[in-house]
């Protein structure tokens, strides 16, 4: 009971202090109405830009996962079921698996031979490749990269106004 006396006691003694010094009661409210208006109109371009900012970089990044993925199923393709030479399926596989990417993918598929350590890769198993000693076999391959580009929504001052993304897959098949 006596804190809330003292409060009251305390708010009006405030505002006689500034109705003393000639100011009404409503004057102090009225000269701080438009100041959050103004704070507001200051941040709201800075928190635009950090929406579209993030909404580029999410976009980015969901693409680069997609342009990845594209690369590992075309190489699955080429794994699966002696598709090993099939370099167009390979291909058609890693475009139908990127549909969502606007412009599409560029795949190259290849497919080779390598030693079981991964040394001494030739493309195409044109000549069986030299491996060296030990008890090392060779392994047949497929390869598929992808690669796409993605145009910024907004082009930042002083930045790029694309990204280059790609991804790369690699699989090795028994023989």
């Amino acid at each position: 009971m006596n804190v809330r006396l003292e409060a009251r006691t305390n708010i009006t003694s405030c505002s006689r202090r500034i109705e003393r010094l000639g100011l009404p009661r409503e004057a102090r409210f009225q000269s701080q109405t438009g100041a959050s208006l103004v704070e507001l109109a200051f941040v709201i371009p800075f928190l635009v830009l950090l929406a579209l900012g993030a909404i580029d970089f999410g976009r980015a990044y969901y693409l680069s996962i997609e342009v990845a993925n594209a690369a590992r199923a075309g190489a699955q393709y080429g794994a699966a079921n002696g598709n090993l030479t099939n370099l167009s399926g390979m291909q058609t596989a890693a475009n139908q698996d990127a549909f969502d990417v606007p412009g599409g993918v560029a795949p190259i598929a290849v497919w080779g031979c390598e030693c079981s350590d991964g040394s001494s890769a030739v493309e195409l198993c044109s000549s069986p490749p030299t491996c060296p000693g030990g008890p090392i076999y060779l392994v047949d391959y497929v390869q598929v990269n992808t690669s796409a580009t993605y145009q910024l929504i907004i082009p930042w001052p002083g930045g790029a106004s694309s990204i280059p993304l790609s991804g790369q897959a690699k699989i090795r098949v028994e023989q």
